[in-house]
Formats: structure tokens, C-alpha cells, sequence
């Protein structure tokens, strides 16, 4: 079996110049793992160490016509030198970008992060869960009044209608809703408190 003789960079550098794809996938072949490795050195992050790799191959595609990009016949170190230099390029219009959001006045140009959003609904959902277990322990009618009435803010007049009672016995029904509530949430905050 005979060894293939791979191209020197020199060679490859060459073809390039010439616009020659191959050579140039062969480039990255050889060096797009010591790139990238150098790149999340740089960055710390994989992701972006993803765009600097693209960004060097990209900026040495665009320079394949230039002839003194190679050191001692490597382009290795000038790959290298590519990728600090656009990874320096990224961390500066990062900072630019972030110094103009500062600038804008707040709620104004910035949406909120969605998993701001999400873990809001999250608690109220936590929340409403502790609450109704509460309600839930309040006898039927209470609980028909606190709903209409201190939920959903239906006058007094219109919930004793809808309830079939009048408006008195509707209040009293609140007034005892609202007695019975506080006491359970005092009795469950002297069982928290002891435990």
C-alpha cells in the first residue's frame, strides 16, 4: 500500500489562489480542529468558538489571492493570528452592543427574556395552586361568593342575583369567607413556623 504524499500548505495556498475548492477543503481539513480549539481558548464558549472558526475560513477564503499569509510555509500561525483577530473583532461589537442597550431608556427597545416570562407563570401557577387549596377548604357557598365576587369583581348586587339570594346573605357570606381565611392562613403559618 503506498502512502499518499499530502500537499504542503505552500501547495494548497497555491491552489486556492486559483479559487480551487478542494484545496481549499483540504486547508480546513487540516486546521479547522486546531482553529477551533484555539478559538474556544479564546472565548471560552464552544458556540462562539464555532462562529470565529467560520469567520477565519471565511476572511481566508476572501484572501486567497494574497501571497504572504503563510509563515515558513505553514498556515498554521497565520490561521491562528486570523482567528485572534476576529475573535477580538466579536468581543468588541459584543461591548458596543451592550453599551447601546444601556443607553436605551428601560422598556423602551428591550423585549423581555421569555424565561423571565415563563418562570413568572410558573410561580403564579405555584401560587394559585396554594391558594385554591385554601379556598377549596371553605364550605360551597362561601366559596361561589369569593369567586364571583372577590376574583372576578362582580358587585354584590349582580353575584346575590346570579346566586339566587339576596345581597345581605351574599355579604355575610364574604364577611365569613373572609374569617375563615384569614384563620387558615394563621393556622398555616403556626404549622410552618413549627416545623
Amino acid at each position: 500500500m503506498t502512502s499518499q504524499i499530502q500537499p504542503s500548505d505552500q501547495d494548497l495556498w497555491s491552489a486556492i489562489a486559483a479559487s480551487d475548492e478542494v484545496a481549499f477543503g483540504r486547508l480546513f481539513d487540516r486546521y479547522a480542529r486546531a482553529v477551533y480549539n484555539h478559538a474556544f481558548r479564546l472565548t471560552g464558549s464552544w458556540t462562539l468558538a464555532e462562529d470565529v472558526t467560520q469567520s477565519t475560513f471565511l476572511v481566508a477564503w476572501r484572501r486567497r489571492g494574497e501571497a504572504a499569509v503563510l509563515v515558513d510555509g505553514l498556515a498554521l500561525p497565520w490561521l491562528l493570528v486570523v482567528a485572534t483577530n476576529t475573535t477580538r473583532t466579536e468581543w468588541r461589537s459584543a461591548r458596543r452592543w451592550l453599551a447601546a442597550l444601556r443607553r436605551l431608556p428601560p422598556g423602551r427597545g428591550v423585549e423581555a427574556d421569555p424565561a423571565d416570562d415563563v418562570v413568572a407563570r410558573l410561580d403564579d401557577e405555584r401560587q394559585m395552586a396554594d391558594v385554591l387549596a385554601v379556598v377549596r377548604r371553605l364550605p360551597r357557598a362561601e366559596r361561589e361568593a369569593v369567586a364571583l365576587c372577590l376574583w372576578s369583581g362582580v358587585p354584590y348586587a349582580e353575584a346575590a342575583a346570579v346566586l339566587g339570594i339576596n345581597e345581605g346573605a351574599l355579604r355575610s357570606r364574604i364577611s365569613r369567607a373572609r374569617a375563615r381565611l384569614a384563620r387558615m392562613v394563621v393556622d398555616g403559618t403556626k404549622q410552618e413556623d413549627e416545623r
